[in-house]
């Protein structure tokens, strides 16, 4: 059987959060720009604890939205096999959820694991692939055994598992990389949510400095967002034209490289 222990944070929630220890990065979209993954269907023990997260972190944070990456997640999972020694496994938060629906049945099928978790296939398919393809980490049985996963798969918990390890790290294999098309709409998601944080920048700074000629306004706006990420000048510049047309300021009429803040 594999216990649902889930790794990291202090000792002092886990008793708030059902015995389960979490813990929580919380990741700002403009400096972290990750793709938005769909959540994976989590162990009801384990989302009841994120929903309690969630509500307390709500409740201190205003106007702001949590959203879990379940796909970057990791967990560690207790684990017996069939020589009786307790294990630690160290997986993601995607081989979590397939691993603990062996708690309560020996075989499953693919559609079956698909349906349970809602992983992405693509996610799906190296996480299973992880479980029960490698060598010294095939913590999982797969019929008929080859080194793809299919749709007619059948999966089993692998009782006959052993390692000299008490603690098993099991890796992800590695994806496809990122096609073209996939790569513009990553650095479009980037732009669209670095955007307003640049947009806010100049007009905090305009509104304080009042006039600003071209140089400043970039060298503060790179200052105040530093902590987050470097602005390009190029996209400063297009901000800048972008708020000169919604009048919220102006060049100067005498030196077209200063502006000048309308209240």
């Amino acid at each position: 059987g594999v216990g649902d222990g889930v790794g990291g944070g202090g000792g002092g929630v886990s008793g708030l959060l059902g015995g389960i220890e979490l813990s929580v990065q919380v990741l700002t979209t403009g400096s972290w720009p990750t793709p938005q993954e769909p959540q994976c269907t989590l162990h009801p023990a384990l989302q009841g604890a994120c929903d309690r997260y969630k509500d307390f972190y709500l409740s201190t944070h205003n106007g702001r939205r949590l959203a879990w990456q379940t796909n970057m997640g990791s967990a560690d999972l207790r684990a017996v096999f069939g020589d009786g020694v307790k294990r630690e496994l160290s997986v993601s938060t995607h081989q979590m959820c397939i691993l603990l629906l062996f708690n309560h049945t020996d075989t499953l099928s693919y559609q079956d694991i698909a349906a349970a978790t809602t992983i992405p296939t693509e996610d799906l398919r190296r996480s299973l692939q992880s479980l029960a393809c490698v060598k010294g980490r095939n913590v999982l049985r797969k019929e008929p055994m080859s080194k793809e996963v299919h749709d007619d798969d059948v999966f089993a918990f692998n009782d006959k598992f052993t390692s000299k390890l008490i603690k098993v790290k099991i890796g992800t294999v590695s994806a496809a990389r990122e096609s073209e098309p996939e790569k513009r709409e990553t650095r479009q998601r980037i732009e669209d949510d670095r955007k307003p944080q640049i947009e806010a920048a100049i007009v905090r700074i305009m509104k304080a400095r009042r006039t600003l000629d071209h140089n400043g306004v970039v060298q503060e706006v790179t200052k105040q967002l530093s902590s987050r990420f470097i602005p390009q000048p190029a996209d400063i510049k297009k901000h800048l034209e972008n708020l000169i047309e919604r009048e919220f300021i102006e060049r100067d009429r005498n030196d077209r490289k200063l502006y000048i803040y309308l209240a």
